[in-house]
Protein backbone atom coordinates (compact mmCIF):
# COMPACT_ATOMS: atom_id res chain seq x y z
CA UNK A 1 0.00 0.00 0.00
CA UNK A 2 0.85 3.72 -0.96
CA UNK A 3 2.52 5.32 2.15
CA UNK A 4 3.23 9.41 2.30
CA UNK A 5 5.32 11.07 4.84
CA UNK A 6 5.19 14.81 5.60
CA UNK A 7 7.64 16.89 6.91
CA UNK A 8 8.33 20.30 7.30
CA UNK A 9 6.10 21.96 9.19
CA UNK A 10 6.74 23.74 12.24
CA UNK A 11 6.41 27.79 13.80
CA UNK A 12 6.82 30.54 11.86
CA UNK A 13 6.46 34.55 12.16
CA UNK A 14 3.30 35.95 9.97
CA UNK A 15 5.29 37.44 6.89
CA UNK A 16 7.99 33.78 7.17
CA UNK A 17 8.10 30.81 4.95
CA UNK A 18 7.98 27.02 4.77
CA UNK A 19 8.85 24.27 2.73
CA UNK A 20 6.82 20.92 3.55
CA UNK A 21 7.71 18.15 1.79
CA UNK A 22 5.78 14.77 1.50
CA UNK A 23 7.54 11.53 0.75
CA UNK A 24 5.79 9.00 -1.38
CA UNK A 25 6.65 4.86 -1.26
CA UNK A 26 4.96 4.09 -4.95
CA UNK A 27 4.51 6.86 -7.41
CA UNK A 28 3.83 6.71 -10.84
CA UNK A 29 5.33 9.77 -13.02
CA UNK A 30 2.84 9.16 -15.99
CA UNK A 31 -0.86 8.67 -13.84
CA UNK A 32 -0.49 9.60 -10.26
CA UNK A 33 -1.20 13.45 -8.90
CA UNK A 34 -0.32 14.48 -5.89
CA UNK A 35 -2.28 17.23 -3.51
CA UNK A 36 -2.06 19.14 -0.25
CA UNK A 37 -5.13 20.11 1.86
CA UNK A 38 -5.53 21.78 5.35
CA UNK A 39 -7.47 21.50 8.45
CA UNK A 40 -7.75 24.22 10.85
CA UNK A 41 -9.03 23.41 14.72
CA UNK A 42 -12.95 23.53 13.84
CA UNK A 43 -12.70 24.20 10.55
CA UNK A 44 -13.56 21.19 7.81
CA UNK A 45 -10.58 19.73 5.93
CA UNK A 46 -9.69 22.38 2.80
CA UNK A 47 -8.15 21.87 -0.44
CA UNK A 48 -4.54 23.86 -1.17
CA UNK A 49 -3.07 23.13 -4.13
CA UNK A 50 -2.42 20.31 -6.97
CA UNK A 51 0.19 18.91 -8.84
CA UNK A 52 -0.17 16.38 -11.94
CA UNK A 53 2.75 14.44 -12.79
CA UNK A 54 2.18 14.31 -16.53
CA UNK A 55 2.44 17.58 -17.51
CA UNK A 56 3.24 18.96 -14.01
CA UNK A 57 0.43 21.27 -13.87
CA UNK A 58 -0.40 23.01 -10.80
CA UNK A 59 -3.62 23.85 -9.12
CA UNK A 60 -4.28 26.12 -6.44
CA UNK A 61 -6.90 27.54 -4.07
CA UNK A 62 -7.54 31.29 -4.64
CA UNK A 63 -6.46 32.25 -1.37
CA UNK A 64 -2.95 30.62 -1.91
CA UNK A 65 -1.99 31.96 -4.91
CA UNK A 66 0.88 34.05 -5.27
CA UNK A 67 1.99 32.49 -1.78
CA UNK A 68 2.17 28.78 -2.27
CA UNK A 69 4.01 27.12 -4.58
CA UNK A 70 4.04 23.06 -5.55
CA UNK A 71 6.63 21.50 -7.03
CA UNK A 72 7.45 18.03 -7.51
CA UNK A 73 10.74 15.70 -8.05
CA UNK A 74 9.75 12.42 -9.48
CA UNK A 75 12.82 10.55 -8.92
CA UNK A 76 12.69 11.01 -5.25
CA UNK A 77 9.10 10.46 -5.38
CA UNK A 78 8.55 14.04 -3.06
CA UNK A 79 6.13 16.69 -3.67
CA UNK A 80 6.80 20.03 -2.03
CA UNK A 81 4.85 23.05 -1.06
CA UNK A 82 6.84 26.03 -0.85
CA UNK A 83 4.37 28.75 1.40
CA UNK A 84 5.65 32.23 1.47
CA UNK A 85 4.37 34.91 3.14
CA UNK A 86 2.64 33.26 5.72
CA UNK A 87 -0.34 34.77 7.52
CA UNK A 88 -1.97 33.42 11.01
CA UNK A 89 -4.85 31.90 9.02
CA UNK A 90 -2.49 29.40 7.11
CA UNK A 91 -2.38 27.59 10.90
CA UNK A 92 -3.60 24.07 10.27
CA UNK A 93 -2.66 20.62 10.25
CA UNK A 94 -1.15 20.05 6.42
CA UNK A 95 -1.83 17.05 4.48
CA UNK A 96 -0.51 15.03 1.20
CA UNK A 97 -2.81 12.67 -0.65
CA UNK A 98 -2.49 10.64 -3.63
CA UNK A 99 -4.34 10.00 -6.58
CA UNK A 100 -4.69 9.81 -10.30
CA UNK A 101 -4.30 12.49 -12.63
CA UNK A 102 -7.41 11.39 -15.09
CA UNK A 103 -9.73 12.14 -11.65
CA UNK A 104 -8.17 15.31 -11.33
CA UNK A 105 -9.40 16.43 -15.13
CA UNK A 106 -12.46 14.91 -14.60
CA UNK A 107 -13.96 15.57 -10.85
CA UNK A 108 -11.74 18.66 -10.29
CA UNK A 109 -8.17 19.12 -8.02
CA UNK A 110 -10.21 20.33 -4.72
CA UNK A 111 -12.43 16.72 -4.77
CA UNK A 112 -10.75 14.93 -1.94
CA UNK A 113 -13.02 11.84 -2.67
CA UNK A 114 -10.16 11.35 -6.23
CA UNK A 115 -7.50 11.20 -3.42
CA UNK A 116 -7.01 7.29 -2.59
CA UNK A 117 -3.77 7.90 -0.01
CA UNK A 118 -3.14 9.98 2.92
CA UNK A 119 -0.55 11.15 4.87
CA UNK A 120 -0.58 11.98 8.38
CA UNK A 121 -0.02 15.30 8.62
CA UNK A 122 2.31 18.11 9.43
CA UNK A 123 1.58 20.64 12.10
CA UNK A 124 2.11 24.34 10.93
CA UNK A 125 1.71 27.33 13.11
CA UNK A 126 2.37 30.66 12.48
CA UNK A 127 2.00 33.34 14.92
CA UNK A 128 0.92 36.95 14.37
Amino acid sequence: EVQLVESGGGLVQAGGSLRLSCAGSEFDSGTDTVGWFRQAPGKEREWISTITSDDHRQYYLDSVKGRFIITSDDAKITVYLQMNSLKPDDTAVYYCAQGRNWAVRHYGADDARIYDYWGQGTQVTVSS
